[in-house]
């Protein structure tokens, strides 16, 4: 998390050095990033730095929770819109992200942050629904879906499902960078896993329904 400084700063400083630090790590991936070069584009002193932020990563991880922010509102307004349809949701999240994807410079960045993911970049990427301590987001979250559409026996499985469903739109959008895929591709593999999970992978499911 940026120190308070940064906080501090006026908005026109504070969105300079993120609009810096956004070019430097579209240009490349975190661990090839220069702080010489974020300080220049920035036009602040490299002392300055230190004031607002630990080191790189820590610029790196709020620029991606700032870029990802987005992402977890369009999964809460899709869930409005398609009347708490949680696959819906995901499938119009993911078109968004892909829409995203054709300015060069969002393109760019996400590239070099899913192709040399870790750890601690996931969980910075991933919806805040998904932790334990974002209560007031999980309960709005939770109250928004339609358990009638889902195959569980309580709310408390609600996240596993959301686990389930952001470890799927993971894979797809590093896929997408890894393999290059068109919007076209990259949906139409999208809809197809979705779909599984919707109809259940086990045999044993078609038998009972069957009978």
């Amino acid at each position: 998390m940026p120190k308070q400084t940064f906080f501090n700063l006026p908005q026109e400083k504070k969105e300079n050095l993120i609009t810096a630090a956004k070019k430097e790590f579209s240009r490349v991936p975190l661990y090839k990033a220069s702080i010489s070069n974020i300080i220049k584009t920035a036009e602040i002193p490299r002392g300055s730095f230190y004031q607002y932020f630990e080191d790189l990563e820590d610029l790196f991880l709020f620029v991606l929770s700032d870029s990802s922010m987005d992402i977890r509102q369009q999964l809460i307004y899709g869930l409005k819109e398609f009347n708490g349809d949680l696959f819906c949701a995901f499938e119009e999240m993911f078109k968004h992200l892909l829409m995203c994807f054709k300015d060069k410079g969002n393109a760019d960045f996400f590239k070099n942050t899913f192709l040399n993911m870790n750890h601690r970049i996931e969980k910075t990427f991933t919806p805040n629904i998904c932790k334990e301590k974002a209560m007031e987001q999980r309960r709005e979250f939770l109250s928004l879906v339609d358990l009638s559409k889902l195959n569980i026996n309580s709310k408390e499985e609600v996240p596993y499902v959301l686990q389930i469903m952001m470890a799927i739109t993971m894979h797809n959008l590093i896929q997408i960078f890894a393999k290059n895929l068109s919007f076209e591709e990259a949906i139409k593999i999208y809809k197809i896993e979705i779909d599984m999970i919707k109809k259940g992978i086990s045999s044993e499911n078609n038998r009972h329904s069957n009978n």
